[in-house]
């Protein structure tokens, strides 16, 4: 049950598409229907509201937490938990399991399993995200590097769940990676337009 049930919760509570939520309350429509097409932050910022954003990168970080969170208060594996809630986050049932990309997820878990870690990864992506204005390179670097983070801490099981996260936030932004590649992915901040590329 030790597994089980967090990963149950887990997945259930990653599930909650926020970001879609948000923007629906808000009056603008399906966010799946502009930019990047995503459900996530990055996404969100650009309907030009930055409270809103703000909001489902609160959120979106928070249920991850909140799954590790549980587990560690139940006795049971916070690294299960905390994946969970990413996999969910990335194919939640509730919208036929087409969801975001699990950046936000993935920061909120990391920081609830291991504080250190995910405050490393934090600063990686703000200081990547700075120094490039790429969103996506960011996060890819800052995932990338999290697993060698928690192993180099003497956490190697929280290592093992931060390499299947990694390999999904790859896998999940294989798109933007070819974009990268060609040099036509939109930065932080873009239009709609040209974020639409």
């Amino acid at each position: 049950m030790t597994y089980v049930l967090p990963l149950v919760l887990g997945y259930l509570f990653g599930s909650v598409p926020f970001g879609l939520v948000i923007t629906k309350l808000a009056g603008l429509g399906d966010i799946r229907t502009i930019g990047s097409g995503n459900i996530g932050a990055t996404n969100v910022l650009r309907t030009g509201r930055k409270d809103l954003a703000l909001a489902t990168l609160i959120l979106d970080s928070g249920k991850g937490a909140i799954a590790v969170i549980i587990a560690y208060a139940m006795g049971w594996r916070p690294e299960v938990a905390g994946a969970a809630a990413f996999l969910g986050h990335c194919f939640p049932v509730w919208l036929g399991f087409k969801g975001g990309k699990g950046v936000a997820t993935f920061l909120g878990t990391l920081l609830a399993m291991w504080f250190p870690a995910g405050i490393f990864a934090c600063l990686m992506w703000l200081a990547g995200a700075y120094v490039s204005r790429y969103s996506s390179l960011s996060a890819l670097v800052a995932a990338a590097a999290s697993p060698f983070v928690l192993f180099a801490m003497g956490k190697p099981t929280f290592s093992i769940a931060a390499i299947f996260m990694t390999l999904l936030i790859f896998i999940r932004h294989k798109e933007n990676i070819a974009r990268l590649l060609k040099g036509v992915e939109p930065k932080i901040g873009a239009k709609k337009k040209e974020a639409a590329v």
